[in-house]
């Protein structure tokens, strides 16, 4: 009997508060940041979640390539054709744990940037029209970073580059904004 009496009791207030946080949680976009203002709660989440993906990315890069390198270092096939696959990349050598820090750094700030900026400018979007977001906010936000990356991650960007840079920043937005839909 007082099984069956604590099981109700724990059904009506703890299970309750429980299964309604859990659910509070679930509808709540979770930041990782409480910055005050939702603007830089986004912008600083965004770039955190998005350096760390451009990290693993430079890191997993690096491997495959030292795998691939490793595995096929036959004497008789290097005839000095092996040219540095990371031009970035200043250390001693391609496989230099320095060079190797400096790139996944690189990586991950240019990954973060692109997506604070791009978080920021769809939150400005959004705010500008009314709370309006769907996919013109998209295609302006990707348009806008694609245009900013090709301009920050080049000393030499031609206007093309810009361009067709800024075309695909807003095709990929526009893309993953009907995906998202979607599913």
């Amino acid at each position: 009997m007082s099984e069956e009496r604590s099981k109700r009791t724990m059904e009506t207030s703890g299970g309750k508060k429980i299964t309604v946080e859990i659910k509070r949680f679930e509808n709540e976009k979770a930041s990782l940041f409480d910055l005050g203002h939702p603007l830089l709660n986004g912008i600083a989440d965004s770039f955190v979640k998005a350096a760390g993906v451009g990290a693993l990315q430079a890191v997993s890069r690096e491997a495959y390539f030292t795998v691939v390198d490793g595995a096929g270092s036959d004497s008789s096939e290097n005839n000095g054709s092996n040219k540095l696959r990371f031009p970035n990349l200043r250390g001693e050598s391609s496989k230099s744990l320095e060079a190797l820090v400096k790139n996944t750094g690189k990586e991950s700030l240019q990954w973060g940037l692109a997506a604070g900026l791009y978080s920021g400018i769809t939150y400005g979007m959004k705010e500008a029209r009314g709370g309006t977001h769907d996919w013109r906010n998209s295609v302006v936000a990707g348009a806008l970073t694609g245009a900013a990356m090709a301009v920050t991650t080049s000393e030499r960007t031609s206007h093309d580059q810009v361009v067709q840079s800024a075309l695909t920043g807003a095709a990929i937005s526009a893309a993953a904004n009907l995906l998202s839909s979607v599913f």
